[in-house]
C-alpha cells in the first residue's frame, strides 16, 4: 500500500481511484532504520583530529563520526566530528553538528574519498552495504548483529519449489525477496505510513542473482496484481485456507499485525512464481528515510514541479511545490515522497510509481557504488539498514549478510536490470499476462538473462581437457583438434533439449573454446550454420568440418556463431537430456517487455512515469 491518504490498502473501492489506475506501486528498497552510530565523545582538538582520521578514543575505526547522533525531527543524518570543542560539543548534545571542514582537514578527508574511475561493481543497496563488515571493529560487529531482526521459519510453507542446483563449479542463482512496508507502527506513522492499523507491502521486488554473479535483475511485482494467497500461518499459529483472486499486496497483511507477515508474501511469491525464494529481507519507511540520509540523499528526476495537493490529495489545494521538476537530491521525507508519488505525474498509475522506485533504487546503488568502501558513509549506512530489517533465519546474523553482500560484489551497474512483470489493466486492478509472465519466471529458472544470455557461469569454464570426441550418428570422422585458438558461441536453433550442450563438447574436445551456451531467437532452424564475421573464414571451416553437413554463412557480427538445426537434432536423437531438475531453454521474452527494463546506470531523467 502506497500509504497516501486517499488509498485504502484492503481494497475498500469506495476510497480508490475508480479510473482504473494500477495499484502496482512496488516500493523500493526501504533501508535502514536510525541510521545512528554511537555519538563521538566530546574532547575538544584532539577529539577533532581523531575524527577526522577516522578513529574513535582508542584509536580504533568506528561510524561515530559519520552519524555523531545527531537529531533532527526524528531524522538520523552523518554528522561531520570537526571543529573543535564546539564541535565535539554539539556532537555530544545531540544536535546537529555542520561545521563545514576547513584547511588541512578538508584536504586530508578528500584525499581518503576513493576515485571514482573505479570499475562499476556494485553490492546491492540494502544488503550490500554490509560488505563494511569486513573490516569493522568487534563492538560495531556486534551492535550491528544485534539490529537484525528475523521471522518465524516455521511460519514459511513446507510446499515448495526445489533448490537451483549448483554446476561443477559450484555456481549457484540466488533469488532474495525484497519488501518494503507500510505501517503505522512507531515513527512509521510521521513518515507517511498507512492511515489503517497494520502493515502492508509497500513494495515487493524479486531479485534473481545469477549463478555467475555477474548479472541481477529486479522483478517488479504488482501490489494490485490478482493471484492466488497459498495457506499462511496466523500469529495464533494457525493457518489459513488458500485465496485465489486476491490483491498481492494482501499477502503481507495476513494476520493484521503492526510488523506484518513476510513469511506469508514469501509463501505467495514462490507459489507465483514456482521459484525458491533464498532469501527475504523486509525494510520499514523509517528505516528507508534513515538510510537515505546515512548515504547523504540520493539523485533523481522528475518530469514536472509536484505539489503538496499531489502528495497528500485529501489536501482539497494544489499547495507549494514539494519536489521541482528536473534532477535534485533528496532524503528522508523528500525521498519517500518520491518514491511513493503517484499524483500529478503520467496516469497517476502505480505502474509509473514502480518505474520510479526502480529508477532511485539504481540510482541509491550507484550512489553506495560511488562512496567505496567508506567507514564513513557505509557504517551509517549498515546501522540505519539493520535497525530497519526483518530477514529470514537464513540472514539473521551480520555475518550471513556480509558473506552474502560479498557474494555480489563484482556485479556492474549496467548488468543489473529492473522491470515490471508483464501485466494489463483489469478495472481497478492488475492482471499479469500469460504467457509472457510465465516466459520470465521459466527465463529466471533456466538463469538465463532477460535477453537470453546464458549466466549460469558455465560459459565461463576454460576449455575441457581433449577427449574422445562425442559418438555421432554420422559416419564422417571426427576432425583433428584445431591449431589455432578459436572461439565459438553456441545457439540450440531447435525445440530439443540438450543440443547445445552435447555441441560444446564436441567443440571443447577440438580444443575450441566455448563462450555461450544458449537457446537461439528462432528454434526452427532447418539446418546447422555456422555464422562468422570479417577475417573469420578459415576458423569457421575448421568448426563446420565438426558438425558434417553444417554449412556457412558470412555476417556483419563479429566472431563465430554456432547454430543447431534439426538436422543436427535428428542426427543426434540420443543425445542425453539435461540432468534432473535443469529447466529447459525458455521461448524469448515478448520485445516490449525488454525494452521497458532499465540497466541500473540508466540516465536518472529516463522511464520515471507511465501514461
Amino acid at each position: 500500500m502506497s500509504g497516501q491518504r486517499d488509498e485504502n490498502p484492503s481494497g475498500a473501492d469506495g476510497r480508490r481511484r475508480a479510473e482504473g489506475a494500477s495499484r502496482g506501486g512496488v516500493r523500493t528498497e526501504r533501508p535502514g532504520e536510525g541510521g545512528r552510530v554511537p555519538a563521538p565523545r566530546p574532547g575538544g582538538r584532539a577529539e577533532a583530529r581523531r575524527a577526522a582520521q577516522g578513529k574513535d578514543g582508542r584509536g580504533r575505526t568506528d561510524g561515530a563520526r559519520a552519524e555523531g547522533g545527531r537529531k533532527d525531527g526524528g531524522r538520523a543524518d552523518g554528522a561531520r566530528a570537526e571543529g573543535g570543542r564546539a564541535e565535539a560539543r554539539r556532537a555530544a548534545g545531540g544536535r546537529r553538528a555542520e561545521a563545514a571542514p576547513t584547511g588541512g582537514r578538508a584536504a586530508a578527508r578528500n584525499s581518503r574519498k576513493p576515485k571514482r574511475n573505479v570499475k562499476k561493481t556494485v553490492a546491492w543497496s540494502v544488503a550490500g552495504v554490509m560488505v563494511v563488515l569486513a573490516g569493522c571493529g568487534g563492538a560495531i560487529y556486534y551492535k550491528l548483529n544485534g539490529n537484525i531482526k528475523s521471522f518465524d521459519a516455521g511460519a514459511v510453507s513446507t510446499d515448495r519449489p526445489p533448490e537451483a542446483t549448483a554446476d561443477a563449479n559450484g555456481n549457484k542463482p540466488v533469488n532474495v525477496l525484497l519488501i518494503g512496508s507500510d505501517s503505522r507502527a512507531g515513527k512509521n506513522s510521521d513518515l507517511g505510513g498507512g492511515d489503517e492499523d497494520g502493515a502492508r507491502s509497500d513494495t515487493t521486488i524479486l531479485l534473481h542473482v545469477y549463478a555467475d554473479h555477474k548479472h541481477a535483475v529486479g522483478i517488479s511485482i504488482p501490489r494490485d496484481a490478482l493471484v492466488t494467497i497459498p495457506k499462511c500461518k496466523l500469529p495464533n499459529g494457525k493457518w489459513t485456507e488458500e485465496k485465489p483472486g486476491q490483491m498481492f499486496n494482501s499477502a503481507f497483511s495476513v494476520g493484521n499485525t503492526e510488523t506484518g507477515n513476510p513469511a506469508c508474501t514469501q509463501n505467495t511469491v514462490e507459489k507465483l512464481t514456482g521459484i525458491r525464494v533464498d532469501h527475504t529481507i523486509e525494510v520499514n519507511f523509517e528505516g528507508f528515510s534513515a538510510m537515505t540520509q546515512a548515504v547523504d540523499g540520493v539523485d533523481v528526476c522528475l518530469p514536472n514541479d509536484i505539489y503538496e495537493g499531489n502528495i497528500n490529495p485529501n489536501l482539497g489545494k494544489k499547495g507549494k511545490i514539494v519536489l521541482p521538476k528536473g534532477k535534485q537530491k533528496v532524503s528522508g521525507q523528500k525521498a519517500l515522497d518520491y518514491v511513493r508519488l503517484r499524483h500529478g505525474i503520467g496516469d497517476d498509475s502505480d505502474v509509473g510509481r514502480m518505474k520510479r522506485q526502480q529508477a532511485f533504487l539504481s540510482s541509491m546503488m550507484a550512489k553506495v557504488k560511488g562512496e567505496g568502501l567508506n567507514p564513513t558513509t557505509l557504517l551509517p549506512l549498515a546501522d540505519a539498514a539493520t535497525k530497519s530489517m526483518t530477514v529470514d533465519p537464513g540472514l539473521d546474523s551480520a555475518k550471513k549478510l556480509m558473506d552474502f553482500a560479498l557474494s555480489m560484489k563484482n556485479i556492474d551497474l549496467h548488468d543489473v536490470k529492473f522491470l515490471t512483470a508483464p501485466w494489463r489493466y483489469n478495472g481497478p486492478r492488475i492482471d499479469l499476462v500469460h504467457p509472457a509472465v510465465d516466459n520470465l519466471w521459466k527465463t529466471l529458472q533456466a538463469d538465463r538473462t532477460i535477453d537470453g544470455q546464458d549466466a549460469t557461469g558455465k560459459q565461463e569454464d576454460a576449455p575441457a581437457s581433449p577427449t574422445a570426441a562425442p559418438e555421432t550418428t554420422s559416419a564422417a570422422p571426427t576432425p583433428a583438434a584445431v591449431e589455432t585458438p578459436i572461439k565459438v558461441a553456441v545457439y540450440n536453433g531447435t525445440t530439443a533439449n540438450g543440443l547445445a550442450a552435447k555441441a560444446a563438447e564436441t567443440l571443447k574436445a577440438a580444443k575450441v573454446t566455448v563462450t555461450t551456451v544458449t537457446g537461439a531467437k528462432s528454434t526452427n532452424k532447418a539446418t546447422t550454420t555456422v555464422e562468422y564475421g570479417s577475417g573469420q573464414k578459415a576458423n569457421a571451416e575448421r568448426v563446420a568440418a565438426l558438425f558434417p553437413g553444417a554449412t556457412l554463412t558470412p555476417t556483419s557480427a563479429a566472431g563465430i556463431s554456432l547454430v543447431l538445426g534439426k538436422d543436427y537434432a535428428a542426427a543426434n536423437a540420443g543425445a542425453a537430456a539435461p540432468a534432473a531438475g535443469t529447466p529447459s531453454v525458455p521461448a524469448p521474452l515478448p520485445s516490449e517487455v525488454v525494452s521497458e527494463a532499465r540497466s541500473a546506470d540508466d540516465d536518472i531523467c529516463s522511464n520515471v512515469s507511465y501514461g
